[in-house]
């Protein structure tokens, strides 16, 4: 299976939320989920497995946080390569051939409209991040909750120079509507800068919740060609305890999915605060698509 073989076949599952869910396996706030990949593979392992099972088509990496700049923050740079490939590895092996593996990659967490970090630092700390991750048998990388055009823009070259496909998708929450990302970018203009500058999909993920994500995904869907990646989160959270609580059910967020599928997203899937349950739901709902 390549990605050309499943994108022939879209609309395609992908998975659902990775930190949530290893939120619930231990760690705290101040941990870094991404060195789970050295600390306790199994688990990372365990969670993956569960949405291939579940029927995933694509599951992503625990790498979300593994450039030099966010590692940085919890003193593992260091460990970056080793961080990365490990990803890479557990997450192959919990696809057994049966999906392909992208590799996530993040924010920088530091902002170059204030500028707390330089272009060339944003730069580097990609390309280093998309070659470890090439290396260690990513099928494609992918570019997830993203605010920033201009950061948006340097990951996707960087990475672009790996080969591989690069998939990018913006969180949309802000403004009035909800319909733009935390800098102010709308749905079109991420949709054309990525899509001018070689992204091999473009899309929407974490952000509100998936009956927000239905006209998001009709506006990307008219401002490119490209094929849409779409992953809302379960809703908007809500505190409890000290703990971020989703109330979407699994049943009222498939109810979603035949009108993203609609409104033109080839590949679907769940972001913050859905699981295994939201991706067999969506299964169902896809299923009743073709017949």
């Amino acid at each position: 299976m390549n990605i050309l073989d499943l994108m022939a076949s879209a609309p395609v599952l992908t998975d659902g939320a990775l930190g949530t869910q290893l939120q619930q396996l231990g760690p705290s706030g101040g941990e870094c989920p991404d060195q789970w990949n050295l600390l306790h593979p199994e688990r990372v392992g365990q969670v993956a497995g569960a949405y291939v099972e579940a029927g995933s088509r694509v599951i992503l990496t625990n790498t979300f946080r593994a450039n030099r700049v966010a590692l940085g923050q919890y003193g593992l740079a260091g460990e970056l390569e080793a961080i990365n490939r490990a990803g890479t590895r557990i997450a192959r092996e919990a696809a057994r051939g049966r999906a392909l593996v992208f590799a996530s990659m993040g924010p920088t967490g530091k902002m170059l409209v204030l500028g707390e970090i330089g272009e060339e630092e944003v730069s580097a700390a990609y390309a280093e991040q998309a070659e470890a991750l090439a290396a260690g048998g990513a099928d494609a990388l992918l570019f997830e909750t993203m605010s920033d055009l201009a950061e948006a823009s340097l990951g996707l070259a960087a990475a672009r120079r790996t080969g591989l496909p690069v998939f990018v998708s913006f969180a949309f929450e802000s403004g009035k509507n909800k319909d733009r990302t935390m800098m102010g970018v709308t749905p079109e203009q991420a949709a054309r800068r990525m899509t001018d500058e070689g992204a091999a999909c473009v899309g929407a993920n974490c952000g509100v919740g998936i009956a927000e994500y239905v006209p998001v995904c009709a506006r990307l869907r008219a401002a490119t060609p490209l094929p849409l990646w779409i992953k809302p989160n379960a809703g908007l959270p809500e505190m409890v305890e000290g703990r971020p609580a989703y109330r979407t059910s699994p049943e009222r967020f498939a109810s979603f999915v035949p009108a993203l599928v609609e409104a033109g997203a080839a590949f679907v899937g769940g972001c913050c605060g859905t699981s295994p349950e939201f991706i067999r739901a969506a299964a169902r709902a896809l299923a009743g698509l073709c017949g």
